[in-house]
């Protein structure tokens, strides 16, 4: 039992962290060409999706106006935690996001379950908004060309179509560009987010010509209760922001720049969002948002008079789901490449091509999976299992910020939590509220899912762990010493 609770207690050196991955030297097994704008722009990708363009008929319902309130409410609980993974990102500047974090400060047992709940994260979350496209795409082409891919070939079998092949190809598309390398998807990635930005402040400017103060008027019908139930449906349009610390291997200067691309993504993504949300809730009555199916499309129609920015919206929300299905699928070869490297996980995972200096059998790994699930399964219960995931992981991060202050006081940092101790604890508090505002059902599957992960563990990781076997050969060459 001794032997075993050091095999499951024993953390990676961030030490070695750093030179396995050239933070301080930038020789890296993959190829440093992020910059910080575009490092900002991967954050902003992941995190700007179709729920800002469709959330408000379900937030303004339960808050009313104040919906602007649970705007901030979500913001500041993502921001808490944004501020935690910068710390660690600025330390700790390598790819695998918050299982390498986790490795480094509570240990390889708690990090293959921080891992499980990445790839919930990414996995399933890269499925379900291609899924989510295919629908955007349809209706869009319906709008503009007057005719709709079959049903056939746009739902899967459960519901009553063959295959989701438009859900398919983009994850294909999004497979082949990120094997191409990671310097043509982080431009074209950079692209796509300034048109979704500039698709929301075409919303805001359009959307102000319809300011009623009289929508203000009874601001709060549900009071805080309300306001917090909304903040709770909210805080997922901010899932993504993690993302950033996903590319610590292949981001120039990490230190420096990844947390501030951190910090960029999260005052870019919380701006937008309220002003969305104050410039919807003025321009219309908080009893027309429910059940508002065309979401921010439908509020314009409303103000303009005419059905063009319901088309526009249309295409910026495909625009911004391509964006996001990208960055899941370059945030999951990331994690699995960190895990792989480490052992946890096959060694497939870990080869680079020489050439373009990118997990190519990785990447196609994931694609497969990813796209078999996209194409074939409904993803609606499955997309609400990336919430849980999402928000354990932040949880360790948050506590992993605390426990490294103490083991490693003097290790650099460029960014430092502000308010410590006070910032992660209130972090794990605002995860903690949220999760518990999920279904049974959603968290009795989730510890399933973390069982077999660590079943795997036991079985496989701990056997295979780089770490373990270093140990291992340091403790035979200290025993044959006379």
């Amino acid at each position: 039992m001794p032997a075993l609770r050091e095999q499951i207690l024993r953390r990676k050196p961030v030490e070695q962290m750093a030179a396995e991955t050239g933070a301080d030297t930038g020789q890296s097994e993959l190829k440093r060409t992020i910059g910080l704008w575009s490092l900002s722009a991967i954050g902003i990708g992941g995190t700007i999706g179709t729920g800002i363009f469709f959330i408000l008929s379900q937030a303004v319902p339960m808050a009313g106006p104040a919906v602007v309130f649970s705007f901030l409410i979500a913001g500041i609980v993502a921001g808490l935690t944004a501020v935690c993974y910068a710390e660690l990102a600025g330390a700790v500047p390598v790819a695998g996001s918050s299982y390498s974090y986790t490795y480094a400060t509570l240990g390889e047992f708690v990090a293959m379950g921080v891992g499980a709940c990445l790839l919930l994260e990414w996995g399933v979350a890269g499925a379900a908004v291609a899924v989510g496209w295919s629908e955007y795409l349809n209706q869009f082409i319906g709008n503009v060309f007057g005719w709709e891919i079959p049903d056939a070939l746009s739902n899967a079998p459960e519901q009553g179509g063959i295959v989701n092949l438009p859900a398919v190809i983009l994850i294909i598309m999004c497979a082949l560009l990120l094997i191409r390398g990671v310097s043509e998807s982080a431009k074209t990635n950079a692209v796509m987010v300034v048109i979704k930005i500039c698709v929301l402040v075409m919303f805001i400017v359009i959307g102000v010509q319809g300011w009623n103060s009289d929508n203000l008027a009874n601001f709060a019908p549900f009071g805080f209760a309300g306001i917090s139930a909304a903040a709770g449906v909210i805080f997922f349009s901010f899932v993504g922001l993690d993302s950033v610390a996903a590319a610590g291997e292949e981001a120039k200067n990490p230190r420096r720049n990844l947390p501030l691309a951190i910090m960029i993504a999260l005052g870019t993504v919380t701006l937008l969002y309220v002003l969305t949300a104050l410039v919807g809730v003025a321009a219309q009555p908080t009893e027309q948002f429910e059940d508002q199916e065309a979401g921010l499309a439908e509020i314009l129609e409303n103000v303009v008079g005419s059905e063009w920015p319901g088309t526009v919206l249309a295409a910026g929300a495909i625009i911004s789901i391509f964006s996001v299905t990208l960055v899941s699928i370059y945030g999951q070869t990331r994690i699995l490449f960190a895990m792989s490297r480490d052992g946890m996980i096959p060694e497939i995972f870990h080869r680079v091509n020489p050439r373009t200096l990118t997990p190519i059998a990785n990447t196609i790994i994931v694609a497969v999976v990813i796209g078999l699930m996209a194409g074939l399964i409904p993803i609606n219960f499955l997309a609400e299992m990336t919430s849980i995931g999402t928000l354990v992981a932040f949880i360790a991060v948050s506590i992993g910020v605390m426990v490294l202050r103490r083991r490693a006081p003097d290790l650099p940092r460029t960014f430092k939590v502000p308010l410590y101790p006070v910032t992660p604890i209130l972090s794990i508090a605002g995860a903690l509220w949220i999760i518990s505002s999920l279904r049974p059902i959603t968290i009795y599957v989730f510890l399933i899912w973390v069982a077999v992960a660590f079943i795997w563990y036991f079985f496989y990781s701990r056997h295979h762990s780089h770490l373990g076997r270093h140990e291992v050969v340091g403790l035979a060459a200290e025993d044959s010493q006379p």
